[in-house]
């Protein structure tokens, strides 16, 4: 019996595979080990590829692994037509047939096929319940465009509460979450609306997988970490020089702007919160503000915040205390507040003192769909690189950018409330500020990485 070249490479190169630990999930000829649920998108299989076609009037529609998965790593290469569609993979997801009246649901991590120039390939959302965990914002140096066309690599590590996710070999999220520890695989074609064509298509093909214990694949450690544990770091995070400003128990590293030690009123450190007790909205007139022991520079900070409704409060950077005022301490300030009832959103010039924006100097761009209301948990982010150049992120978006010092900067200052004040926001190094505005604020998760 005579066999082909090509029949004979490709057996070879499926022991080879076999024999590293690898199990194929797709046998190239059949869609044996997969269930399509929830949508009516047409899933086939063609010259040893899994197409996926769009459809109209059917929600989000899976090919789903017919068992679940713990730690694994997976590979696969992906193919969409062009810039105006867009796909995912599931991980460690889960189905309920029963929900939305039978339609059933798929839900869980999803790692993002996005072709758009918004380029948040490889980033993690949480489809059907939290929304984005990982936009690719976070990661900038991720952020490539997902080639149209052509087959892109994509590769997940998940072990434990960690995951780690490529495309095209350059590193995109990095993620701690303990919500789900296994689940299903599965592929996704997504929703269309009635303005959109029909029949676009999605191509998958190489797709397999290693279980069990591995060693994970290097990654920087200069990229952002989402770590959803509450008030705790990470091995590869305290390796990468990240530390917490508030241990979710004391007052360490804290004390009173203006005073020798933490206020005696005003604030409580509760069921792992740091809070600021409501007293009417007058601006630091109980406890007052707080700031950290130590200074900083160049940092990377990131926290998390719940607001009251029509609360209003602040983080500040770059405080110095050398201005003895009266009221709150002056530094520049990522501004915390309820967007849709405090006064002050519709105060300044051009919405710059709405929420996550420069206080009184420049606006956040932000989508309401990333801003999360009153009464739940919001992240916030402020990076100063050592060149001067300050970004802030809110759940994960980058909303704003500018120069500390620059002329821009500098012009804006001149026609703010800061004018009055010398070289505002211009110091070397500050203390980081959490503000008391007389409403309820709490704090959690507030960590620190310098930069160099």
């Amino acid at each position: 019996m005579k066999f082909s070249t090509t029949f004979l490479l490709a057996l070879a190169l499926s022991s080879s595979v076999m024999a590293q630990g690898w199990k194929t999930l797709f046998d190239g000829k059949t869609l044996n080990g997969w269930n399509q649920v929830t949508g009516s998108a047409k899933f086939e299989v063609e010259n040893g590829t899994i197409v996926g076609t769009t459809v109209h009037n059917s929600p989000n529609s899976f090919l789903l692994s017919d068992r679940v998965y713990g730690d694994f790593v997976l590979e696969l290469e992906v193919m969409i037509e062009d810039t105006n569609s867009n796909s995912g993979i599931q991980f460690r997801s889960q189905h309920d047939a029963a929900a939305n009246n039978g339609v059933g649901k798929v839900f869980g991590y999803q790692y993002e096929l996005d072709p758009s120039v918004r380029m948040w390939t490889a980033g993690i959302y949480d489809e059907g319940r939290r929304d984005w965990l990982y936009p690719l914002s976070l990661n900038p140096a991720g952020q490539h465009p997902l080639k149209t066309g052509v087959y892109n690599k994509v590769r997940i590590e998940c072990k434990g509460i960690e995951t780690r996710t490529w495309i095209n070999d350059i590193p995109g999220a990095h993620m701690f979450d303990a919500v789900d520890v296994k689940g299903y695989i599965a592929l996704q074609v997504h929703s269309i609306s009635k303005s959109q064509p029909a029949g676009k298509r999605i191509w998958w093909r190489n797709i397999r997988i290693k279980e069990g214990d591995f060693k994970f694949t290097d990654f920087p450690e200069d990229i952002y970490v989402v770590n959803t544990g509450i008030n705790q770091l990470s091995d590869f995070e305290k390796k990468a020089g990240w530390k917490l400003l508030f241990d979710g128990a004391t007052t360490k590293g804290w004390k009173g702007a203006y005073k020798p030690a933490f206020p005696e009123k005003g604030w409580e450190v509760k069921d792992g919160e740091l809070r600021v007790i409501p007293s009417g909205g007058a601006e630091s007139a109980n406890g007052g503000d707080i700031v950290t022991l130590d200074q900083y520079s160049a940092f990377d900070l990131s926290f998390e915040f719940k607001l009251e409704k029509a609360a209003n409060s602040g983080v500040k950077y770059f405080v110095t205390l050398t201005e003895n005022n009266q009221g709150s301490a002056i530094g520049l300030e990522y501004q915390l507040l309820d967007d849709t009832l405090h006064p002050d959103a519709k105060m300044g010039l051009n919405g710059n003192r709405t929420l996550a924006s420069l206080y009184d100097l420049i606006k956040a761009n932000k989508q309401p769909r990333f801003v999360r209301q009153p009464g739940n948990w919001n992240s916030g982010r402020v990076v100063v690189y050592p060149d001067n150049r300050v970004v802030h992120y809110l759940n994960g978006v980058k909303v704003l950018e500018y120069v500390r010092g620059s002329q821009s900067f500098r012009d804006l200052v001149a026609i703010s409330k800061y004018k009055i004040w010398e070289k505002f926001g211009e110091a070397p190094k500050g203390h980081i500020l959490l503000q008391d505005h007389g409403d309820a604020v709490a704090f959690r998760n507030i960590k620190i990485r310098e930069l160099k």
